[in-house]
Formats: C-alpha cells, structure tokens, sequence
C-alpha cells in the first residue's frame, strides 16, 4: 500500500500549548491508527525556535555550509508534528487525517511519499 505522510500545522498561539484534553485526543488516533495497522509512526516537532536551518552555497556538494537559528520564514501557521501513514489510496489518507486532531484546530497536509527508482 502506499505511504502519505500527514503534515500537522498548527496556529501559533496553539504550537506547544495543547492541553491535556488535545493531547489525549492525539492518544485516542493514534491507538486507533496503529490498531487499523495504518499509522506507521507520529512525532511532535519541537517550537520553531529549536530549528536550525541548513544552507549550501553554490548550489552544489562542497559548498560552504551555512546554519540560521529559528525557522527560515514567518508563516501564519507552524509546523508542529508529521505522521506516516500507510493507506490503500489517497481517499483512505484524507479520510484518515480528517481524524487526527490537529485538522480541527490546524490544518493537515497529506502528501504521498515518491516511490524512487530501484536500481
């Protein structure tokens, strides 16, 4: 079956300040997910202000390396968490983000991961 990862922004006002009550909701998905045999695994992403932003210069391998603190652009939402889920078609993958709970306080982006070329 293929892969979606499940890409959960949140406002900014909400990033790191769920309560208990949205975090047992995330609970309740994820055993749900696990038990359909759907969620391959989920991670909660630290606030923007824990990221660091890697850069190459040239465009090319070798270049000189450059680090930003914080995130690279403001953005009205912030990326708060990912999932991966493994669903028979894109339809099963909307219908199981719908679920997660950061679609009701955020948005959700699914997004089919790239099958590569074997070798």
């Amino acid at each position: 079956m293929p892969k979606y990862a499940a890409l959960i922004y949140n406002p900014p006002e909400l990033n790191g300040h769920e309560d208990a009550s949205i975090l047992a909701e995330y609970g309740e998905f994820m055993q749900k997910a696990k038990a359909a045999g759907v969620l391959v695994m989920g991670e909660r992403l630290e606030a923007p202000n824990m990221a660091t932003t890697v850069q190459v210069a040239g465009r090319r391998k070798g270049g000189k390396v450059t680090t930003t603190d914080g995130p690279f652009a403001e953005t009205g939402e912030i990326l708060a968490g990912f999932m991966l889920l493994d669903c028979k078609d894109l339809d099963d993958a909307i219908e199981w983000a719908s679920q997660i709970p950061g679609a009701w306080y955020g948005k959700i982006e699914v997004r089919p991961l790239a099958q590569l070329p074997t070798q």
